[in-house]
């Protein structure tokens, strides 16, 4: 059991990774790597936890996951709005013509 979900967590790392790759710009990226790649880790730490025998072990990794959940998602948005007040969207940006139209 322990494996299966270990194995979707690293997929969801492996897209996350691609997204990374694939999206053109910053904000894409980086949109595409806290959104999967936190689903992935929390997975792969389940799994991890699942596998294990002694509650030292797992309690360890419960707070490994607990503090990723609580430090990645926030971090990536200060990032990503650090990112968009240095570099705002050029003009012809399709989210940039969309709020001027409304």
């Amino acid at each position: 059991m322990g494996e299966a979900v270990a194995l979707v967590g690293s997929v969801f790392v492996l897209i996350a990774a691609i997204g990374v790759v694939r999206f053109p710009d910053v904000l894409g990226r980086l949109h595409a790597l806290a959104k999967a790649s936190t689903l992935g880790i929390l997975l792969i730490l389940l799994g991890v936890a699942v596998q294990l025998d002694h509650i030292n072990d797992i309690t360890s990794v419960v707070l490994a996951g607990v503090l990723h959940l609580l430090v990645s998602p926030p971090a990536a948005n200060m990032l990503s709005r650090a990112t968009y007040l240095r570099n705002p969207l050029p003009d012809n940006a399709p989210e940039r013509t969309a709020r001027n139209h409304t």
